[in-house]
């Protein structure tokens, strides 16, 4: 099976397709499992990182499902302590060996973490410049960069910005410059950890549409033009959250979601996060 997702074009040409499949929390002892339901319902891209512990249970699923590589976009992430040059090419050769790949179609920074790590996500990204240019990655980004963490970085601009974004923290300031500087956004925590699915505003929306308020809220994320990676480990959370592409959101729905915006972050601030 596969989904007719659609893609986004990246400002390096490339293409992502706009709905992913996120391993963000899978055990790494479940994440061959979970990764081969994923690809059985029909996504085709996998959001993985370093960090996640996950990379060689997804790469287990890749190789177990007999998919063409090229009708696969996989990603992974670098993470903080790996960047300086001789370690971030240490990081990625291990990502890709986990993997069993011999590239990935995205490689993103996963934090800039200044407070820790200074500015060493300058170096990191001169060193992912090159990793592009020698194959390893097809693209290349970032994650939970602001943007005077962009405005340090040298030569090409990120494809992409993987930031945490859901109807609750809509991060508007950000996304407006990311459009700017013509940087396609990435949906981590897309559903605000379950918290943005309890709310009357959604849940109206879902019974008017015949949806679930996570598809719903995923289907929100899509009409905004973001890329968007849910997540799940059951097969029935994992089926229901694909099934966001017959039905379309009005502008008066949409601009009711929009209004649930309460700057209400889960996740770490880029600027103050201590790892």
């Amino acid at each position: 099976m596969r989904l007719n997702i659609p893609s986004s074009e990246m400002n390096d040409g490339k293409s992502i397709p706009q709905l992913g499949f996120g391993t963000y929390l899978v055990p790494p002892d479940d994440t061959e499992r979970v990764v081969a339901i994923a690809l059985q319902v029909g996504y085709r891209h996998i959001d993985t990182a370093a960090l996640y512990g996950n990379e060689r249970g997804v790469g287990a699923a890749i190789a177990a499902s007999d998919i063409p590589r090229d009708e696969l976009f996989i990603t992974t992430k670098l993470w903080n302590d790996q960047h300086e040059p001789d370690k971030a090419r240490a990081a990625i050769n291990a990502s890709l060996e986990k993997l069993g790949l011999d590239h990935v179609d995205l490689y993103l920074i996963h934090w800039p973490s200044p407070r820790v790590y200074g500015d060493s996500y300058i170096a990191a990204w001169d060193e992912l410049q090159e990793f592009k240019r020698e194959g390893l990655a097809t693209s290349i980004g970032v994650s939970n960069f602001n943007p005077e963490h962009l405005d340090k970085l040298r030569g090409e601009m990120p494809a992409v910005n993987q930031v945490e974004l859901h109807p609750s923290f809509t991060q508007v300031p950000l996304r407006d410059e990311m459009a700017r500087r013509g940087i396609l956004i990435e949906s981590w925590s897309p559903l605000g950890r379950g918290s943005d699915l309890k709310g009357d505003t959604v849940a109206q929306i879902a019974d008017d549409t015949g949806h679930t308020p996570a598809q719903v809220v995923i289907r929100w994320h899509l009409q905004h033009g973001f890329v968007v990676i849910p997540k799940s480990v059951g097969r029935a959370r994992i089926e229901e959250n694909s099934v966001v592409f017959d039905f379309e959101l009005t502008q008066t729905q949409m601009d009711a979601i929009d209004g649930l915006n309460r700057d209400d972050r889960h996740g770490a601030d880029p600027v103050t996060a201590d790892f």
